[in-house]
């Protein structure tokens, strides 16, 4: 192989520009981490290594060769063996280099979009000037120029290359348990309102007669009056794209959920709180009886939330529905559960321990529907029933609004329900702050 000097030296100038493009280069200087590296890695790591030296070699016989250029005149035989074998490792080394950069481009480089380091630096003007100058001098290429190639901002950080780890699922937020459905008598109906008669009035003359040939008999009197209820639908919707919802199936099922859990929400509070006027089902509490204590307990002391239920359960029993349920706020049961007698001890209930929670012999509902401190008590069985018009249901449609022309889907969810509440008198209302004070 014939050396020239002037080829040794754009060697050893391409050599050493090239290494600045292997990883672990840090502010302008190559920096080796070999160890900790596997695979492509520790290969890169040890191409770099093999790389220095080889660019060392090739600066080392360009010097020999111009010192004896001037003292000889000539280039000595071992000088030009040296020269061929550095030669002969920086050709290597180079393809090895291609092969490297041509794998990193398949990783993750978009073709066309970046130029490789090599072609950067053979492609930059000042290698140019110094190859045509005949490979003199030293040139310095700026780091970042090569860097940014491979890094996605600006900053050379890895950018959109770290991906966050995706957790499966969605976190919802917890779920009211609702109650006072079950407490009610099921029934269905086909109709958008209900009518029944209701005994609104009884003068009960009945008494005994003497059996005397004519006498006449006693007249007692009974009122009743038609009362209607209309239907009431409870419904709400929300908007989400066709593609998402084609791409995430599970995401359906969830909106389906919520939206279904949204209705049986606002159910729970219009049987119980509903006003009764413009689309409000008439609520339980709402019509329910005025807490009136019947009695003054013998051996009433102070007061208790206790003592307020127990006269408002006899208060229904002495309108002819005895109580089957008792509803109030969760924080109400809970201060009734840490009563405790003179001592410290509880008054019934035990914490090592779960049980119903039962009060009078009736099973407590606590939910949130409940203000604090209102409690009722009632016959819910007999006292109220609930007709479904058309259950909770769940829809979707593309033809609202410019839906088809956004690729959106309106997803709606309904129900439709009323509330007959045959006896206002079978339920007891009331505060337990003006309970206990009166």
């Amino acid at each position: 192989m014939k050396t020239s000097y002037h080829g040794l030296a754009a060697a050893a100038g391409s050599v050493a520009f090239l290494a600045c493009g292997i990883p672990g280069l840090r502010s302008g200087r190559i920096v080796f981490e070999p160890e900790g590296k596997s695979g492509g890695e520790a290969e890169l790591t040890k191409l770099a290594l093999e790389l220095k030296k080889a660019a060392d070699d090739v600066k080392k016989s360009a010097e020999t060769t111009e010192t004896e250029m001037k003292r000889l005149g000539k280039v000595t035989d071992e000088t030009k063996k040296t020269a061929d074998e550095a030669l002969i490792k920086h050709n290597e080394i180079s393809a090895r280099l291609t092969e490297i950069e041509q794998k990193l481009v398949r990783r993750g480089e978009e073709p066309g979009k970046a130029k490789t380091i090599g072609q950067q630096v053979t492609e930059h003007e000042d290698y140019k000037a110094m190859v045509k100058a005949g490979g003199k001098g030293r040139i310095s290429i700026p780091v970042k120029a090569i860097i940014s190639a491979l890094t996605t901002d600006a900053d050379g950080s890895a950018g959109d290359l770290i991906v966050p780890q995706r957790l499966p699922g969605i976190i919802a937020p917890p779920p009211r348990r609702m109650t006072i459905r079950d407490l009610l008598t099921p029934g269905r109906t086909a109709s958008n309102a209900l009518q029944y008669v209701k005994e609104t009035g009884f003068t009960n003359n009945a008494a005994t007669v003497s059996e005397t040939l004519g006498a006449s008999k006693p007249q007692s009197d009974i009122k009743f009056d038609i009362v209607t209820t209309a239907v009431t639908t409870i419904a709400h919707w929300v908007l989400a794209t066709k593609q998402i919802l084609d791409d995430v199936p599970q995401l359906q099922s969830y909106i389906d959920g919520r939206l279904r859990y949204g209705l049986m929400y606002v159910e729970e509070n219009q049987l119980l709180n509903g006003s009764g006027t413009g689309t409000d089902l008439n609520g339980i509490y709402t019509q329910a009886s005025a807490y009136s204590a019947p009695i003054v307990p013998s051996a009433a002391g102070n007061m208790t939330k206790i003592d307020v239920i127990r006269l408002a359960i006899l208060q229904a029993f002495l309108a002819e529905y005895p109580a089957n349920g008792i509803a109030m706020h969760p924080a109400d049961w809970a201060d009734i559960e840490l009563t405790k007698t003179d001592d410290g001890a509880y008054l019934f209930a035990n914490p090592q321990g779960g049980s119903e929670p039962r009060l009078w012999r009736l099973p407590v509902v606590e939910t949130p529907a409940m203000t604090v401190d209102k409690f009722l008590v009632g016959a819910f069985q007999l006292g109220a029933q609930i007709f479904d018009r058309e259950d909770a249901n769940v829809e979707i449609s593309t033809e609202d609004s410019d839906n088809f022309r956004k690729n959106l889907v309106t997803i709606r969810a309904e129900e439709r329900a009323a509330l007959a509440v045959y006896r206002p008198e079978a339920f007891v209302k009331g505060d337990f702050s003006d309970a206990l004070a009166a």
